[in-house]
């Protein structure tokens, strides 16, 4: 069986590590197979969102470091092929472009956390153990955590965790931000599904361009994203879901996107 599943659902795609029977542990297998689904959601039209989930009671305990240590000995990732999508989005050229939502249970240890940090929205079971431990084995996070986890939760919040590797109780995540919703254990994935087929419902131009010009204030600065807003708008106004929200609005009804 696949490592990562995949599976499309009207205009959303569901993945899935599929690696239970070793707590979801990261090789190079589950990165690229993860790169290659993140790719399918990205380029094709239809699909609106994307949600990453884990099959079994665990999300990941991390990376299985014995597959890695050849690659973190050179010096960067393996090399994506242009069709595939940054796992970690911190390569802009290979940047997922649509929203992913994650739900994640029992432990997200250190690329599994960092793999949440890389999505838009998350729902946690309160059972959910976080931690970026990499300190505890001799290296440091290298996808992503040492730049977004201060942006997520602040400076010494982040540090408290980046230096120490200690856990980081799923109450304490939610009241930090650093997950959006909490819930039961078992019924995450229910509630990530709920939000992820409510944002397909929504305009996908209008959803892509809203995460891009909030990621740009991130990433660039407010002042960048301020000047792309009615720039980015105008093409979206030309639009047949531009249109059809305005229909919809005077006829009283829920409007029908095509993201066209």
């Amino acid at each position: 069986m696949s490592k990562v599943t995949v599976e499309k659902k009207e205009h959303l795609l569901l993945i899935g590590l599929n690696r239970p029977e070793k707590m979801n542990a990261f090789d190079l297998d589950m990165y690229m197979k993860l790169a290659e689904a993140l790719g399918t959601l990205h380029h094709e039209c239809e699909l609106r969102c994307g949600m990453l989930f884990a099959h079994g009671d665990n999300f990941s305990s991390g990376l299985d470091m014995v597959k890695w240590v050849d690659v973190f000995s050179t010096g960067q990732f393996p090399e994506l092929p242009e069709e595939l999508r940054d796992p970690f989005g911190l390569n802009e050229d290979r940047a997922l472009g649509k929203p992913l939502v994650m739900a994640v249970q029992g432990i997200c240890y250190t690329i599994g956390l960092e793999l949440l940090l890389a999505t838009d929205i998350r729902v946690a079971a309160t059972d959910t153990r976080f931690g970026q431990i990499e300190v505890k084995r001799g290296i440091y996070p290298v996808g992503g955590a040492t730049v977004r986890l201060p942006q997520e939760i602040g400076w010494g919040n982040a540090m408290r965790y980046l230096l120490t590797g200690d856990e980081i109780t799923a109450e304490e995540a939610y009241r930090m931000g650093l997950v959006q919703e909490l819930t039961e254990p078992g019924r995450q994935y229910e509630r990530a599904l709920a939000i992820a087929e409510h944002i397909c419902e929504q305009a996908p131009l209008g959803v892509q361009a809203s995460l891009l010009s909030a990621r740009t204030a991130r990433s660039e600065g407010p002042k960048e994203a301020v000047a792309r807003l009615m720039p980015d708008l105008m093409p979206i106004m030309q639009s047949e879901d531009a249109l059809e929200g305005v229909q919809s609005f005077i006829e009283k009804r829920k409007a029908r996107f095509k993201g066209k």
